[in-house]
């Protein structure tokens, strides 16, 4: 196909596994990848929930240590967590040994607007339209475009506030997102000053070949930063698919060239189960719902269960991740070909960035590697 598609990974662990399990199927997975490929490899940054990427950026170097070309990075590092000189300075290290190859990407952490809605029929099956209390889904040539999910509809808070808590120090306070990547850019460049007017030099870190992104859901304060500073940008469709396309508009309207772009730069995200056939693919991506229902409920996303053993969600559970099922591409390879298609063509994506989740292992590899072949991207790579 006419764009390279990347990896998103969570390292999720499935029901009656552990997590060192799960970072096992992660490394292996990235090998693959990289044999299929796959042109990026990149790690979701996630604390107290039951996948095992908490440690993001000690798991990109691990990754990075096992691959040899894939480029590999952080979708996102949530920046209230961390200060700039720790993100510059571990990138640093990573970089100082597998040079070339890393990617930066930056998310403001707790501040991202979930989604709600429902789905249209779908042409090749899917889940029925459903009108909701805040609109209707639309498409736009293929697209599912739900209306926007009303985080309000999260009841509990409990669990969120308690790990937002306990990931910083008592007293301490994230500074302004855009702040952040002044400083991060200034280290990573060798400019750094701080506060004080005293000059400080990351080390490692300072020159380090990383390459820096943007990531946000909306058309809100990321996707008009990573625009004005000429950066590329990550929309994450997979996980605000209401709101998603309004960032890549966002981004568009307000970028200007930079030393590192000269024209905008978008990967889209998107959620993808492939096996030999829609119905096989179904169901392995039957209990999806449940996953996504364990984040929305306030508990945090909890391992992942078996479909085969699992209970359907009640009415009222599957109201609160309708969107995210809506917009799950689930099938054979021509129908989750088809569906990445429509999505790149109307977002006008650079690269597509997929993540996958299933129960078990052989099947997320097996949904990679199918699509590796469906896109043409492993021809491509033997070639």
């Amino acid at each position: 196909m006419s764009v390279p598609l990347s990896i998103l990974d969570l390292s999720p662990i499935s029901a009656g596994s552990t997590a060192q399990q799960a970072l096992r199927n992660t490394v292996d997975l990235a090998q693959h990848a990289e044999q299929w490929g796959y042109h990026r490899y990149w790690l979701a940054e996630h604390h107290f929930a039951s996948v095992a990427s908490s440690a993001s950026i000690t798991l990109i170097g691990l990754v990075a240590a096992a691959t040899s070309r894939i480029r590999v990075g952080s979708a996102a590092v949530q920046v209230g967590h961390h200060t700039s000189a720790s993100i510059v300075e571990a990138f640093g290290t990573i970089d100082a040994l597998y040079p070339g190859r890393l990617d930066l990407g930056l998310g403001r952490s707790g501040h991202r607007r979930s989604q709600y809605g429902a789905e249209p029929a779908h042409p090749k099956g899917g889940h029925p339209k459903v009108d909701t209390a805040t609109g209707r889904t639309q498409i736009r040539d293929g697209v599912v475009v739900p209306p926007p999910f009303d985080p309000g509809r999260v009841a509990d808070r409990t669990k969120f506030l308690a790990s937002a808590a306990a990931l910083q120090q008592e007293g301490a306070q994230a500074l302004d997102f855009a702040e952040q990547v002044d400083e991060v850019r200034a280290l990573l460049g060798g400019h750094f000053v701080s506060k004080n007017g005293v000059a400080l030099h990351a080390v490692p870190g300072e020159g380090a070949q990383v390459e820096l992104w943007l990531f946000g859901s909306s058309g809100g304060e990321s996707a008009e930063l990573a625009g004005q500073l000429g950066l590329p940008f990550a929309a994450a469709y997979h996980v605000s698919p209401g709101t998603a396309l309004d960032g890549v508009d966002a981004y568009r309207a307000a970028f200007r060239p930079s030393a590192l772009l000269a024209e905008p730069y978008v990967v889209v995200s998107a959620d993808v189960v492939v096996a030999a056939d829609d119905a096989t693919a179904r169901h392995h991506a039957a209990t999806y719902g449940h996953w996504v229902h364990s984040i929305r409920s306030g508990a945090g996303a909890a391992d992942y269960l078996d479909p085969a053993t699992a209970t359907p969600l009640t009415p009222e559970q599957h109201r609160l991740v309708a969107d995210r099922l809506a917009t799950q591409f689930v099938g054979a390879p021509s129908t989750v070909v088809e569906r990445l298609d429509a999505l790149q063509r109307v977002t006008g994506a650079d690269e597509l960035l997929v993540t996958s989740i299933t129960h078990h292992h052989e099947d997320r590899l097996e949904s990679h590697r199918l699509l590796a072949d469906a896109w043409g991207i492993r021809a491509a790579r033997a070639a």
